[in-house]
């Protein structure tokens, strides 16, 4: 009745970072890389299961970041792009493309291929929006590569990373859109967000509704090292134009907001009857771990907005959307994902009687 999905990451092992930095220094071999990546992954989708989550993930163990894995290897890219700044007053900086065409020399497919050799339910996969790369373009214009050119080869490029995971038997497909409040601080206006839709929904045009319906969307103010990047800013700003994404679900950080029946009553106007809300119920900035009744909890709110056959719940966010980020442990990580399954169990149960054990989810 009610489902429930990671966003994505999981903090890599120790053992895992430790090859990595080798490597990069010289000290590890490529063959050496290769194993640790998988004895990561089969550890990820073994404890990962253990937990109960009816869908897994590959914990983007293989990935150096949630935005930057098509880009890796590319010859026209340079690390000088925007800078974007946290609060505790860490940054990341966004690479800048060079020059023209812009190709993916990595598509998420190999990820996902790998998690579905090992793992025994079903595998979703992650990959980055249209609207996030689209920073990539240099303010001042390339010469001979117009904004234009890019725009056309990104959109294309985003939706053949879709696309293949969809053929290859994901169960879902998110795109991550964690620049949506981000977009709202660098240009309160709102122009630029409705420009990141209109494009965004120029990827998801090319999708029939069947497959819209294995689409979803990820949304949170930024999530990395315990800090984020947008949180100041009014969901209320934000939602009515997410909603108006041509998706079918949409993955909302809700747990770590200060006022959530405030943006669940937004939620509640915006959604379609089509669509369906995963709401965040485990806060991953924090290390303490929820209990199931807290998560419980959480979902019971949310279902004096939201009808249960349009409600799911989720993380707010990745554990660890850099693999530099350990502000979280393995261990944590997983025992907050068993919190979710275990609460969002209990929350049913309650609200089976209230609504009818028959009731169809929305797909």
């Amino acid at each position: 009745m009610i489902p429930t999905e990671p966003i994505g990451s999981i903090p890599r092992s120790p053992e895992l970072l430790d090859v990595l930095q080798r490597y990069r220094a010289g000290g590890a071999s490529a063959a050496e890389l290769a194993e640790a990546y998988d004895e990561a992954l089969q550890d990820t989708v073994r404890r990962f299961e253990a937990t109960g989550s009816p869908i897994i993930s590959d914990g983007e163990q293989r990935k150096s970041s949630f935005l930057t894995y098509p880009l890796e290897g590319l010859d026209n890219i340079a690390g000088d792009g925007l800078v974007i700044p946290f609060e505790d007053g860490h940054t990341r900086q966004l690479p800048r493309l060079t020059h023209g065409p812009f190709r993916y020399r990595n598509y998420a497919v190999k990820y996902l291929q790998s998690a579905l050799h090992y793992a025994r339910v079903p595998v979703k996969q992650a990959v980055i929006s249209a609207s996030a790369l689209s920073l990539l373009y240099p303010e001042r214009g390339l010469a001979d590569y117009s904004r234009e050119q890019f725009l056309n080869d990104l959109v294309r490029e985003v939706a053949g990373d879709i696309r293949l995971c969809l053929d290859a038997g994901a169960h879902r497909v998110q795109i991550d859109f964690t620049e949506g409040r981000l977009a709202v601080k660098l240009d309160p206006s709102k122009v630029l967000l409705r420009q990141f839709i209109e494009l965004n929904n120029r990827v998801l045009e090319q999708f029939s509704p069947e497959q819209r319906a294995r689409i979803g969307v990820h949304t949170c103010p930024g999530g990395d090292h315990d800090s984020t990047h947008s949180a100041d800013v009014d969901y209320a700003q934000l939602l009515p134009d997410l909603f108006r994404l041509k998706a079918d679900n949409f993955y909302v950080q809700l747990a770590s907001e200060r006022d959530p029946r405030r943006v669940l009553a937004v939620i509640k106007r915006c959604l379609q009857p089509h669509q369906r809300v995963y709401i965040g119920v485990i806060d991953v900035l924090d290390n303490r771990i929820e209990t199931p009744e807290t998560v419980r909890d959480r979902v019971l709110l949310a279902a004096e907005y939201i009808a249960p056959e349009q409600l799911g719940t989720t993380d707010d966010c990745g554990f660890s959307p850099f693999e530099d980020d350990t502000s979280t442990g393995r261990d944590i990580a997983f025992a907050k994902i068993r919190a979710r399954v275990l609460g969002t169990q209990m929350a049913e149960e309650r609200l089976i009687p209230l609504h009818g054990a028959n009731t169809s989810p929305a797909r």
